[in-house]
């Protein structure tokens, strides 16, 4: 019996009891490859020496300091390494404890700058559907994960949606990657003109989308053309890397790769790679300069934000990914990991797209490849593979309601910065089987 309220209320769950580089081990010894970096957290794996010699280090020095009374020195030492890194403009740092926070006060950064450059008819918060930007009610009113909005819509505040950036389900015949990427960006300068070219404060977006549709990737000057149309409107760019940042793409930032800086980020899982809780807003120098320059504060807080050891973690984790030089494996190894996806799904006739970049992968699942039918729902295919990817030893995150939050499977892979060419061929060979297991026993 357990008295904890997990995820599923019902749910038997395996006991994790160590980690060791891509692998989690559970208390009857089995071995599981972590190709998921649990939901893209663990990128530099479990039980990586030098951040946990980090932490023992700060936790002999400070564990705690309330950020209403102090600053530390290894959150400032932390904040430097971030804007040091940081895509152009956004050069200050705003330090929670995950995701959702990170969002949440991103979306607070944007009501309060225009509050104090007094544009205080500027409300609106447009996003997209099919996204997920976290679980807090703000965060959760901005995300569009149907799924996970509906039963809370009452509680949720006023926002706005249109269509995600979704190649394989949205482009048409006749388009190009160009013209489909016209059209998808034009859809949000629609939505402003709408709603009025002036009541509009944010638009947010995952860079690439994650958990909702399974490492879904702007396609060709999309994210420029959203760039452009929130400049002209004067609009803040809020974009969402708290799952596909931190290098999980091959550069550091995933917006890198589009030539694009927005005015606010949320980073978070692959800062602190599941070492500790940690999460950051990046701002830039506008959105802080009308803080300092006006009310001089702001307007929002948590206890453990800044938390010196959930810092001296996330420190640690920017330091090895650096001195490792592991951006250059996630380039390396993503490629590998897309051609042995392709290997493996290319023709499968349950495998509709195969997609990604770098070390963050996704596949989608249907009915029939030729005609991208999506599976019934009720067979709940994502939940199957991830059970028979478990019973093979493999963690993969998945995905239902890919399509509009009830139709749709997809398989989210994500392994540790750390893989290898090895690790990713038996996680290959480990996939294909549970979802062809998946398969079988379903219909």
């Amino acid at each position: 019996m357990t008295h904890i309220l997990h995820r599923a209320a019902n749910a038997q769950m395996p006991v994790a009891v160590g980690g060791r580089g891509i692998e989690l081990f559970d208390a009857t010894g089995k071995s599981y490859i972590d190709a998921s970096g649990g939901a893209a957290v663990s990128c530099l794996g479990h039980g990586h020496p030098d951040v946990i010699a980090a932490l023992h280090a700060q936790l002999d020095q400070l564990a705690y300091a309330h950020t209403g009374f102090f600053t530390t020195e290894i959150a400032e030492r932390l904040a430097d390494q971030l804007v040091a890194d940081a895509p152009e403009g956004l050069d200050h740092v705003y330090l929670v404890s995950g995701g959702s926070e990170a969002v949440e006060a991103a979306l607070k950064m944007a009501r309060q700058y225009f509050v104090e450059k007094g544009q205080t008819q500027r409300r609106h918060v447009i996003a997209r559907r099919q996204s997920y930007h976290g679980n807090t009610l703000g965060a959760l009113a901005a995300g569009g994960n149907e799924w996970r909005r509906a039963q809370f819509k009452p509680l949720l505040i006023e926002t706005h949606h249109i269509d995600p950036c979704y190649a394989y389900r949205f482009q048409r015949a006749d388009e190009n990657d160009e013209a489909y990427a016209a059209r998808a960006a034009q859809a949000l300068e629609d939505k402003i003109l709408e709603l009025g070219e002036d009541q509009v404060m944010a638009f947010v977006a995952e860079t690439v989308v994650g958990a909702t549709a399974g490492a879904v990737p702007p396609v060709a000057d999309y994210l420029k053309r959203i760039r452009a149309i929130c400049d002209r409107y004067g609009v803040l760019l809020i974009l969402d890397e708290v799952m596909c940042g931190i290098g999980r793409t091959g550069t550091l930032h995933a917006c890198e790769q589009d030539g694009v800086s927005p005015d606010l980020m949320t980073i978070a899982k692959g800062l602190g790679g599941g070492y500790q809780p940690i999460g950051a807003v990046l701002l830039g120098s506008h959105i802080f300069e009308a803080f300092s320059k006006g009310s001089g504060f702001f307007q929002h807080g948590h206890t453990y934000m800044g938390h010196p050891m959930a810092a001296a973690a996330g420190l640690a984790v920017q330091q090895v990914i650096h001195r490792d030089k592991l951006l250059a494996n996630v380039m390396r190894q993503g490629t590998y990991l897309q051609q042995r996806l392709t290997e493996r799904f290319a023709n499968h006739h349950f495998v509709g797209d195969i997609r990604g970049r770098g070390l963050f992968c996704g596949i989608e699942l249907v009915a029939d490849r030729s005609t991208k039918a999506p599976l019934d729902p009720k067979r709940k295919l994502h939940t199957h593979v991830k059970r028979e990817a478990m019973e093979r030893g493999l963690m993969v995150y998945p995905g239902g309601g890919t399509i509009d939050g009830v139709y749709g499977d997809h398989i989210l892979v994500a392994p540790p910065f750390i893989v290898t060419s090895d690790d990713i061929d038996v996680i290959v060979e480990r996939l294909g089987d549970a979802v062809d297991a998946a398969f079988a026993i379903s219909r």
